[in-house]
């Protein structure tokens, strides 16, 4: 029997760890150094956040966030979505991906400056380490991305 697999990288030592489809929601810790492995950062979809969640959603996440201040009415915004959904999946358990309205979350979206969308925040370690506005193609998105991952 073929299980569906993924894997998780350890925020702590880097391993990588196969867990099996059915098992994601056990607690699975690493094979390595037994941390705790991070999979609520895996979804393949942006997690939305608010102006409530925005402290434990992306300032004390363990792992890289990058965040997608937009708007419902936003043209521009949805050509990114798309670029993100498959950021989130193909960088499953290494980064996280969530979504800030800023027309229903002002105090964020004021708090970061955040004047035209869509605007791009990458955190790192709680702290803003690049911002990106505009639309901008999927694999200038990933480099900054990956600058982000491997300075871990």
């Amino acid at each position: 029997m073929d299980h569906k697999r993924i894997i998780v990288q350890c925020s702590r030592c880097n391993t990588k760890n196969r867990i099996p489809d059915d098992r994601l929601h056990d607690r699975p810790l690493c094979g390595k150094c037994g941390t705790p492995l991070h999979i609520g950062a895996r979804t393949s979809h942006p997690v939305d956040i608010t102006d409530e969640s925005f402290r434990q959603e992306v300032l004390d996440s363990s792992v890289p966030v990058i965040v997608d201040c937009w708007a419902p009415w936003c043209g521009p915004c949805s050509m990114v979505a798309p670029m993100l959904d498959q950021l989130a999946s193909e960088y499953a358990g290494r980064i996280k991906t969530a979504k800030l309205n800023v027309d229903e979350n002002p105090l964020t979206a004021s708090q970061f400056d955040t004047r035209s969308i869509p605007t791009l925040l990458f955190f790192k370690n709680g702290g803003l380490v690049h911002r990106m506005v505009g639309v901008q193609p999927k694999s200038t998105i990933e480099q900054h991305l990956l600058q982000m991952i491997d300075k871990t």
